[in-house]
């Protein structure tokens, strides 16, 4: 069971988004269950919010072969940090490799998200 917080919304992210920016780089996960954390964000990175069209998969990394955290339901809204390259994925009519990282330290293949490839989140994990 996932252990919930009293303290704000906002707290929470600002305290993931330091975890992101102070990784070092991308490592190779440590074991199967581990997945890596975004490494770098740009200096103008900020918090967006997506939304699904469809049904799917967040994942513990950026591919296919990290495994399922959550499964999240159509229009539903998600916290996102930036996007990057990840595993290619086909579904829905849809080939590419891009993945948002979201605020959970999750991630989601793009074309789940409404809008472009990577459901309109302007920064790039770095």
């Amino acid at each position: 069971m996932r252990r919930t917080s009293s303290r704000p919304l906002t707290k929470m992210m600002t305290a993931a988004a330091v975890g992101v920016m102070a990784a070092a780089g991308m490592a190779a996960p440590a074991s199967a269950a581990e997945a890596p954390r975004a490494d770098r964000l740009s200096a103008s990175a900020a918090f967006q919010t997506v939304t699904t069209w469809v049904q799917g998969n967040v994942r513990i990394g950026p591919s296919t072969g990290y495994r399922i955290a959550y499964t999240v339901a159509a229009n539903q809204n998600l916290t996102a940090v930036c996007w990057t390259e990840g595993g290619t994925v086909t579904a829905n009519g849809y080939t590419h490799n891009k993945w948002v990282y979201l605020a959970d330290e999750r991630w989601i293949w793009g074309g789940l998200l409404k809008g472009n490839e990577v459901g309109n989140v302007s920064s790039r994990c770095w």
